[in-house]
């Protein structure tokens, strides 16, 4: 139905159209759509598509389709969308039209970050809608390349204040990549109306129940209601014997085009599979191809007759089903001869990729030059970002590969793609190829590694640790350097299992790890790191002071070297990378200074995919310094990443945020869901911090037996990064329940650490500690020297908690006006920065000693949302619409639409007003 009835409505299709024309109406009125028409094969997606098309008057339309054979193409559907509107790109900041040349091979380079292309892609389409709305529909989604869906389902995501439509038809059923997005769901025709196309399309006499049998059968899909008849003959159509329903309506729909693709000419079939095997539909190319076989293209006369294929500027099937009737109507053999034809129509200078993927699909047997061609191709692919695509080109190269050792090299090589490329089945099958070939001791090291690495990506459960420990073991005696790598993973893996780990857990990992290979001289970063996480767990915090602080600086330093090794383990979601160490340390300065440049670098460079986990890191900063509001707006923004990119939400500062809030139904329905979730990946981790937060939060409302327990659960293991945290409030919350022996004992374990630490931070909070069971000028000697060492820090939340605690007690010592004092500015402090559970206890405090407490008024940022805060604070800072666009992967348009909303909030004309507005 795609070429015929595009008219005000199609038969049957009112509701979905009037849907279409909404859409449309709110694009042009200035607010981004995003649309999935979705249904099964046929039932009408592509016709809904092409009045969409034909309704677009005064609007800017750009099309592509997915394309099966091309699903391993890096950015193939991509490039089809936007090569239109490439003449812009020189209108996108450097580093967006960078990634995009590289990414669509117009330039060489590095390769760009999947998600900087993404912006790229967002910003051109913005440019493109600035004179008209644009409207972009993408037919036959569930076949772009990965790469494209995953670029396309970002800038879905991220439109908002946009003339931009984005509308996908996609076959049922939908992939997950889709899932998540307003959706049309397209179904079979009501059965009048698929009666009424029904008799429009059988010329003679049909027998009712022959109507009937046919509507039932093809649950009103049109194509099956168009195509189905045509298989019949006139006494089927009269009598209705013999129609089987054996295969599904898709198959059936196929046969049908089949046998009209068998009943043309044969060198019409010919035209048609070479066709088929051409996805792009460039017409020149398949005239080169076609002409190569002595065929014409008078040859597409029958085909353009029956309406299977039409030939303008681009070869066009009328259908998908068409296509994939041609190419399954061909033996395997004429197939291989046609795809041999196109490699050798098919530039090697411009599409040397393509030329490759024809090739491979021609040779009959293992061939080594494909092969390496094919290998040099997923190099191009890996420099431009395609990993996707580079994984099946290896994948396909091992196939081809003679040689019994080059193949196993070229399976190890491609299962390490198809890992990265998030297919960890595919890459388990080709370490089997791999391990059946005759690799030397280090490759089946790195397959032993490959493994355990999958098994980890899997599950995070308590398989992993063991295996990547015999990998290294394996490792140790060739390559000590790799051996060390995978000792860290090892032990990084065990800690994220934690409590939840089998046998002796962690422990063990540690002292095999503490056993490694020495490092090289000068010593690694990665090589201090190891010595020092080993140390932490065999000899304890004391005595992995001194090493973790030199592993810190080390990373400090090669951090500001844009060092992009030291990246990798800096910034990835690992349980040993600095995101813990520096907390674990108690050193405020270094987490500050690092959560801040892994911001600026991911954000410099792009890379979407470790930006939410840094963006992360900075919140905990910001809770900490009692800037909830800027830790809210990272917080939203890493969620919205990882929403538009598909990956797990980042809840660790999201639970400890709603506790210092003391957002009591939210911290304990995270605590919850996490807990549930921790226990089902094998997360232990996870665990200990949701013991963390409950204890802050009952600490907060002074449910004393409520937030031991917590912390007593927070602290049955010594989970890095935050132990130290638990221990803190297990002396709290023991002093304040009459466990002081359990108060006393967790005082003991944090003297360990703090002492060995040195920082005021440490110092303050071990002095905040004590004082809670001192007695008499000893306790307020420590509660002064905890006041004074934390005002040295950046750790505001416990300096507040301080004042209030020293409050607590001089009120319990009978000396309200000193207690009246300390009470106040906790109060003020708490209050300001939004932590309501422990500002509600200063308040009832300052009740207590008779002081009256006013109601304190709401700043003017009170009233903005996080998102707003943020774009308010980067606008009052100086920034342009579009650098606070690119910090935040938005586009200026919805800098400009949030912007308009933060004025009118705070009632102020010009940004000059904002930073006094805003602070």
């Amino acid at each position: 139905m795609s070429g015929g009835e595009v008219g005000s409505w199609l038969h049957g299709r009112r509701a979905e159209c009037a849907v279409l024309d909404r859409m449309l109406a709110t694009v042009r009125a200035g607010q981004g759509q995003v649309l999935v028409v979705r249904g099964e094969a046929g039932v009408g997606k592509s016709a809904l598509l092409d009045r969409l098309v034909s309704r677009s008057d005064g609007c800017r339309v750009a099309r592509a389709a997915g394309v099966e054979s091309e699903m391993e193409l890096a950015f193939a559907g991509l490039h089809q969308l936007c090569t239109p509107m490439l003449d812009r790109r020189d209108r996108l900041p450097p580093p967006q039209r960078n990634a995009l040349d590289v990414a669509f091979g117009l330039t060489g380079g590095s390769r760009p970050d999947q998600f900087l292309i993404g912006l790229a892609v967002l910003s051109l389409l913005a440019e493109a809608s600035e004179s008209e709305p644009l409207v972009c529909v993408i037919d036959d989604a569930q076949w772009l390349d990965r790469a494209s869906a995953q670029t396309l389902r970002f800038v879905a995501r991220r439109l908002l204040a946009e003339r931009i439509a984005l509308v996908f038809g996609v076959r049922d059923p939908v992939d997950s990549q889709w899932q998540g997005l307003p959706d049309l769901v397209v179904e079979g025709l009501a059965e009048a109306d698929a009666r009424t196309l029904l008799d429009s399309a059988v010329p003679g006499r049909l027998d009712e129940r022959v109507r009937d049998r046919i509507v039932a059968e093809t649950r009103g899909n049109p194509l099956a209601l168009l195509e189905l008849p045509r298989g019949l003959t006139a006494a089927e159509l009269a009598g209705g014997f013999g129609r089987p329903d054996a295969r599904p309506l898709a198959s059936q729909i196929e046969q049908s085009f089949v046998r009209r693709v068998q009943s043309l000419p044969e060198d019409t079939q010919r035209l048609l599979l070479t066709a088929a095997a051409e996805p792009l539909g460039e017409l020149q190319l398949l005239l080169r191809a076609v002409g190569r076989l002595g065929i014409g293209l008078e040859a597409a006369g029958p085909a353009e007759a029956e309406g299977l294929i039409e030939f303008g500027s681009r070869v066009r099937f009328r259908h998908p089903l068409v296509r994939s009737a041609a190419y399954r109507t061909a033996g395997a053999g004429d197939r291989r001869e046609i795809h041999g034809v196109l490699a050798e129509a098919t530039d090697p200078v411009l599409d040397p990729d393509r030329r490759a993927w024809h090739r491979a699909q021609a040779a009959a047997g293992p061939d080594e030059a494909v092969a390496a061609e094919l290998v040099r191709s997923a190099d191009r692919a890996e420099a431009r970002g395609g990993v996707a695509a580079a994984a099946e080109f290896l994948q396909r190269a091992t196939e081809l590969t003679p040689d019994g050792t080059r193949r196993g090299l070229r399976a190890l090589a491609a299962a390490q793609a198809k890992f990265e490329a998030a297919a960890p089945d595919t890459a388990y099958e080709l370490l089997a190829v791999a391990e059946m070939s005759p690799l030397d001791e280090l490759r089946r090291a790195q397959l032993e590694r490959l493994r355990a690495q999958i098994v980890f990506a899997r599950r995070r459960g308590s398989d992993a640790p063991p295996l990547l420990l015999s990998a290294a073991r394996r490792l140790r005696a060739i390559d000590g350097g790799l051996a060390r790598e995978s000792y860290l993973e090892a032990l990084g893996a065990a800690i994220f299992v934690g409590r939840l780990g089998k046998g002796r857990g962690v422990l063990e990992v540690a002292e095999a790890a503490r056993d490694a290979p020495p490092g090289g001289e000068p010593p690694r970063t990665t090589d201090l790191l190891l010595d020092g996480v080993a140390k932490r767990f065999t000899d304890g915090n004391a005595a992995s002071q001194a090493p973790l602080r030199r592993a810190l600086h080390e990373f400090r330093l090669e951090a500001d070297r844009d060092d992009g090794d030291v990246m990798r383990w800096l910034w990835i979601a690992c349980p040993v990378a600095p995101e813990p160490i520096a907390p674990e340390l108690w050193d405020d300065e270094s987490w500050h200074q690092l959560a801040t440049r892994a911001v600026r670098l991911a954000r410099d460079g792009g890379a979407l995919a470790v930006l939410p986990v840094a963006l992360s890191y900075r919140a905990g900063v910001h809770v900490h310094a009692g800037e909830f509001v800027e830790a809210a707006a990272l917080i939203e923004e890493a969620d919205a990443i990882t929403e538009a990119t598909g990956n797990a939400p980042m809840r660790y500062t999201s639970m400890m945020l709603a506790a210092w809030r003391g957002d009591e139904k939210q911290t304990l329905h995270l605590v919850e869901t996490g807990v549930q979730d921790a226990r089902a990946r094998g997360e232990g981790r996870a665990i200990g911090l949701a013991g963390y937060v409950t204890a802050v939060l009952h600490n907060g409302f002074s449910r004393y037996d409520a937030a031991l327990a917590g912390a007593r659960w927070a602290c049955e293991d010594e989970d890095l990064g935050f132990f130290g945290w638990s221990l803190v409030e297990l002396v709290e919350a023991a002093a304040r329940s009459d466990a002081r022996d359990a108060a006393a004992d967790a005082l003991d374990r944090l003297a360990a650490t703090t002492r060995a630490s040195g920082t005021d931070w440490a110092l303050g909070m071990l002095a905040r500690s004590r004082a809670l069971l001192a007695d008499g000028g000893e306790a307020e000697s420590l509660y002064q020297e905890a006041i004074e060492r934390l005002e040295r820090s950046r750790i505001v939340v416990h300096l507040a908690r301080a004042h209030l605690l020293y409050g607590e007690w001089l009120r319990r010592v009978n000396r309200r006006q000193d207690a009246r004092e300390q009470l106040r500015i906790a109060y003020e402090l708490l209050a300001g920065i939004g932590a309501n559970g422990f500002a509600e206890r200063a308040r009832r405090e300052l009740e207590a000693t008779g002081a009256s407490v006013h109601e304190r008024t709401a700043k003017p940022r009170d009233l903005l949302t996080a998102q707003e805060a943020h774009i308010a604070a980067l606008a009052g800072d100086g920034l342009t619409n579009p650098e606070i666009a690119a910090q935040l992967f938005i586009s200026p348009h919805t800098v400009e639409w949030h912007l308009r909303k933060v004025f009118a909030k705070l009632g102020i004309t010009s940004r000059r007003q904002l930073r006094v507005q805003t602070t």
